[in-house]
């Protein structure tokens, strides 16, 4: 008896579509059941489309997808391979149509001045900064300043910023973490990539407790997680906060994140100010054209 595969291209489009659909829900850690709760949909619709028994019309792809908090990327991808057109456009932040979304991060890297602040994209590569980086970065290898600067590799290469991070098995540790927590969350090839390579760069022991580096003395656990630099002047503290663009419908722009430095201490708050220079800002325009930090 021979048995004759389907050749059937909206077949093959199904089952490819289903079986993105199920590894998103399962890399959610969500049943049928409570897929199917949150987008009103049946668990036979959902189990049908999964197993490729049932295609999918644009409107449901992006339905599931939303309830899956799938990346605008990746939901692009889905409905091309289910044959349909793009819903999320992806423009360069160059074009002209994106220079709302220039204005608006360059007025953020100004008012952070004189504090450092970088923006990134999906893959944490810069994207712009204001010049207070430079405070941060300076003594890094060049190759590690070449565009494209990857700001954890910048971060964490032996070359790069590790050397002067007094807390730099604590810091290493968030920023593997939160490394770790965007490959869950976008399915990213290229940082699970990174993540292992990152994972590569030894830390040292520290020698006393985060807590009480550089101080002498113990002190109640940290609210956040600092950066402990070494700089000429003495050893400076910051935390970082995230801002992104809320409900965006372009690529580009809901991938990026803006990464504010702030001072943990008065004595970290006059580093920056007595550094502070004039020029202010290195924007998107300069960055995305290969100009390096």
């Amino acid at each position: 008896m021979t048995v004759t595969r389907s050749t059937n291209p909206t077949a093959h489009a199904a089952a490819a579509v289903g079986q993105a659909l199920r590894a998103w829900r399962e890399r959610r850690r969500l049943t049928q059941l409570e897929l199917s709760a949150r987008a009103e949909v049946s668990t036979r619709h959902i189990s049908f489309i999964e197993t490729g028994r049932s295609t999918p019309t644009a409107s449901m792809i992006l339905r599931l997808t939303e309830c899956l908090d799938v990346p605008l990327r990746d939901r692009n991808a889905m409905l091309l391979r289910a044959g349909f057109a793009p819903a999320y456009t992806q423009r360069p932040l160059t074009e002209p149509s994106l220079a709302v979304v220039n204005d608006a991060i360059n007025r953020i890297l100004d008012a952070h001045t004189p504090y450092p602040a970088v923006v990134v994209d999906r893959q944490w590569n810069l994207v712009a900064a204001n010049d207070a980086i430079d405070l941060l970065t300076a003594g890094s290898a060049d190759f590690l300043l070449e565009p494209p600067v990857n700001v954890l590799r910048l971060t964490l290469h032996p070359q790069g910023m590790a050397p002067r991070i007094v807390n730099l098995t604590e810091w290493s540790t968030h920023i593997l973490t939160r490394l770790r927590q965007d490959c869950d969350a976008t399915a990213d090839p290229h940082l699970e990539q990174l993540l292992t390579e990152l994972r590569g760069y030894s830390a040292p022991a520290p020698s006393a407790p985060a807590s009480q580096v550089g101080t002498g003395t113990a002190t109640p656990p940290a609210l956040v997680v600092p950066m402990r630099l070494r700089t000429a002047e003495g050893v400076i503290s910051l935390f970082s906060m995230t801002t992104v663009f809320g409900t965006p419908t372009d690529v580009t722009v809901s991938e990026l994140a803006i990464e504010s430095f702030y001072p943990e201490d008065d004595i970290t708050a006059g580093y920056f100010q007595r550094q502070s220079a004039p020029s202010h800002r290195r924007g998107c325009d300069q960055v995305v054209h290969g100009t390096p930090p």
